[in-house]
């Protein structure tokens, strides 16, 4: 398995895709059933290998993913050479993660306490696995509006 497997509320989700994703295999709903009684292993590797597809379509999709933590933000723009990423960093114990923290930022953003950052970074190998990875570490995809926002403003 390349990513994670799905959680049982995105199988319910995408139960649809997953009886064509079956189809294709030729495996009706009684082979199935019979495959996850009789063949657990294989029920498994099934689940994982959709899961998997899954994933590659969502990731091969993603241009922006936003990390926000009490004290700093990630904005991240995924094009199809490398990331750029704004970083806002606060020096000052307001929380981001919070109504009232985002609404200082958006109130403060020339604040003497608002500090941004901006970096590029080429993808490895994988480009997916980059973008899965910000995911796994609490990344969230986005339409990216935070983000133009702030390289407008910035740049």
């Amino acid at each position: 398995m390349k990513y994670s497997r799905l959680t049982k509320e995105q199988f319910e989700e995408l139960h649809k895709e997953f009886i064509n994703f079956l189809a294709t295999q030729s495996i009706t709903a009684d082979e199935w059933e019979d495959i996850k009684t009789n063949k657990p292993e294989i029920a498994e590797q099934e689940l994982d290998v959709f899961s998997d597809l899954v994933w590659e379509g969502v990731l091969s999709k993603v241009t922006y993913i936003e990390h926000i933590s009490p004290q700093q933000m990630h904005l991240f723009n995924l094009n199809d050479s490398h990331m750029h990423v704004i970083a806002v960093k606060l020096n000052t114990p307001i929380d981001l993660t919070t109504r009232e923290g985002f609404d200082w930022l958006r109130e403060n953003l020339m604040d003497e306490n608002v500090e941004f950052l901006q970096a590029k970074k080429d993808y490895s190998e994988d480009k997916h696995a980059d973008k899965f990875k910000l995911i796994q570490q609490g990344g969230v995809i986005t339409k990216g509006d935070l983000y133009e926002y702030l390289n407008k403003l910035i740049n």
